[in-house]
């Protein structure tokens, strides 16, 4: 202590002897891996279940969607192909934002499920969400920016990918 301010930043029942810092930074990501978790496995399961978005054509579809971004798309002619099988395509990515959720809430293969994640979220800014202005109104370029962390870091806290690690670890002799 000086000046009645605590310099110390130890705290033992925090993290095993560790100081505040080492475990914040250990668990920073975890909000956002459970948001973007939970929201993907959401998107996946919204449109699965969805009968309207499931259709090539008519109110809430995705062809109907497609076909109306087609012209103020970045890249119009992913669209075109989307709009090949606009119902292949729905399904394309509502599994793929399914797995890129649970895979992301579990941890396992992390990264991967991350990069997927952003790839989904980088179709569909340069589709969907490409027109729109200023361009933060759109969600998806911030759902883009916020798998970066996750693709860099993957998931190091609650994850079957950690503990497999760990397991690893063990069996080789390691701590």
């Amino acid at each position: 202590m000086t000046h009645g301010i605590r310099t110390d930043t130890q705290s033992t029942y925090l993290d095993g002897g560790r100081n505040w810092r080492d475990t914040a930074s250990r668990y920073a990501l975890l909000p956002l891996r459970i948001f973007l978790g939970v929201t993907f496995t959401y998107a996946g399961l919204d449109k699965l279940t969805d009968s309207a978005f499931m259709k090539s054509s008519g109110a809430g579809s995705i062809g109907e969607t497609m076909r109306g971004v087609r012209d103020s798309s970045a890249i119009p002619a992913l669209v075109d192909l989307a709009l090949k099988s606009p119902v292949g395509f729905g399904y394309a990515i509502a599994f793929g934002e399914l797995a890129v959720g649970i895979g992301t809430l579990i941890g396992l293969l992390a990264r991967l499920a991350a990069l997927g994640g952003a790839l989904i979220s980088l179709s569909l800014w340069l589709t969907v969400s490409w027109a729109s202005d200023p361009y933060y109104f759109g969600n998806d370029l911030p759902y883009l920016m916020s798998w970066i962390p996750l693709i860099l870091a993957g998931a190091s806290m609650f994850s079957v990918d950690a503990a497999l690690r760990n397991r690893r670890r063990q069996r080789a002799g390691g701590y």
